[in-house]
């Protein structure tokens, strides 16, 4: 699967249970090698998020902002069980996905 203009949604943490931010990306490759190398500056620079502990693939980039509204209108506790449920050990899953 190429993820060239794939819309997700993405969360990304500085450490386990730590800060957590919420995204969306229509290239989640790109997307989150940018906040790996603060590139752009804001929260995940300011808070050293680098790590990719959650995402989600849609069929529609409306789709992802809606899944991305969703998530970040949660509480916290809804954000860490979406985490733990596809990523239990907290790894950084950009790895995976190269």
């Amino acid at each position: 699967m190429s993820f060239k203009r794939v819309p997700s949604v993405y969360i990304m943490a500085n450490f386990r249970n730590g800060t957590l931010y919420v995204g969306v990306t229509n290239n989640l490759l790109r997307r989150v090698w940018e906040h790996k190398n603060d590139l752009t500056e804001g929260f995940t620079n300011t808070y050293s998020v680098h790590t990719l502990v959650y995402y989600e693939f849609f069929d529609s980039m409306i789709q992802a902002i809606e899944k991305e509204k969703q998530i970040k209108s949660g509480s916290r506790k809804s954000k860490l069980k979406l985490i733990e449920n596809m990523n239990p050990e907290w790894v950084d899953l950009y790895e995976s996905l190269i």
